[in-house]
C-alpha cells in the first residue's frame, strides 16, 4: 500500500475473512488500547495498565526527540520523557484523558508540554524519580536519529508529528516482515519492501522475480497482496490510538500530511 493511495473517502473495511465474524463499529472500538486506557480513567485495571504501556512504548522517541528539539540536551530529554511515563502511568494524568478528545498523540503531546512548563528540576532521573524504569527505551537510539537528521527550522510540535508518523510506519513495516519471515517468505518480503511505501517502481516487477527465482506474475500478485496487508496492518494500529471510525481516516490524512511535509 502506497501512502498517496489513500485518499478522502476510502472506506477503511479492510478485513480478512477471519475477521467477519468480529463486532464492528462503537462495539470494536471498545476494544482498542485507547478505549481501553480511557475507560479505565484512573484506576489501575491490568489490561488498561497494559494498553498504556504499549502506547507509552510506540511514543518515547517522538517524545525524546520534542523534548530534544525544544533545547534539552540529550541526557535531560531521555530524563525528562522517562519521568514523563512514570507521571502518566502511575500518578493521576489521566483524569484528563476524554475519549471526546479524540486521538491519542494529541492528549499525550499536550500532556508532555505542560509536564515540561511545571519541570523545574533539571536533576537526573535517578534524584528525581529514584531510577525507576517502567518502560523499556533506547536513548541511543533516538539520539542516533536526532543526529542525523539535517538541520531543521520547523516547529517541535510539527516535528513530533513527523517522528510519530514515521514510527508508526515502520512499526507496521516490521510487523508485516515478522509475518513474511513466519511463512518463510522472507526474501521475496526484502526485494518487494520498496514497493509497498511507492519508493520501489513497478518496473523493477522483473528484476525482482530474477533475484527471487519467480516468475514476474508471481511478484505483480505478492506485491498486491503485500500492499493490501500493509494498509490493514495500518488501519488497524492507527485504530489503536483513536477513538472512532471517522478518526482513522483523519489521522491517516495527518500522517500522509507529516511523511509528505
Amino acid at each position: 500500500m502506497r501512502l498517496n493511495s489513500i485518499r478522502p473517502g476510502d472506506r477503511l473495511t479492510c478485513m480478512s475473512n477471519h475477521d467477519a465474524d468480529k463486532p464492528q463499529g462503537h462495539a470494536r472500538f471498545a476494544t482498542t488500547r485507547w478505549s481501553l486506557v480511557v475507560a479505565a480513567g484512573r484506576s489501575s485495571a491490568p489490561e488498561a495498565r497494559a494498553a498504556l504501556e504499549t502506547l507509552c512504548q510506540w511514543y518515547w522517541t517522538p517524545l525524546y526527540e520534542f523534548a530534544r528539539r525544544r533545547g534539552s540536551p540529550s541526557a535531560d530529554a531521555a530524563d525528562l520523557t522517562q519521568d514523563f511515563f512514570v507521571a502518566l502511568l502511575e500518578k493521576d494524568f489521566l483524569r484528563t484523558a476524554d475519549q471526546e478528545r479524540g486521538r491519542f498523540r494529541s492528549f499525550l503531546l499536550t500532556a508532555f508540554k505542560r509536564f515540561l512548563m511545571n519541570e523545574h528540576d533539571r536533576a537526573t532521573a535517578l534524584k528525581r524519580g529514584g531510577g525507576v524504569r517502567v518502560i523499556t527505551i533506547n536513548a541511543d537510539e533516538a539520539e542516533s536519529r536526532v543526529c542525523l537528521e539535517p538541520a531543521d527550522h520547523r516547529t517541535p510540535e510539527i516535528l513530533f508529528e513527523r517522528r510519530w508518523a514515521i514510527t508508526l510506519l515502520d512499526r507496521v513495516l516490521g510487523q508485516l516482515a515478522q509475518e513474511m519471515s513466519d511463512k518463510g517468505r522472507s526474501q521475496l518480503f526484502e526485494c518487494c519492501r520498496g514497493c509497498l511505501t511507492g519508493v520501489g517502481l513497478d518496473e523493477h516487477y522483473a528484476s525482482i522475480a530474477s533475484q527471487c527465482g519467480v516468475t514476474e506474475a508471481a511478484v505483480k500478485v505478492a506485491v498486491h497482496r503485500l500492499r493490501a496487508r500493509y494498509r490493514e496492518l495500518l488501519i488497524e494500529e492507527v485504530r489503536q490510538t483513536v477513538a472512532s471510525e471517522a478518526e482513522v481516516v483523519d489521522e491517516l490524512r495527518a500522517l500522509m500530511r507529516a511523511v509528505m511535509d
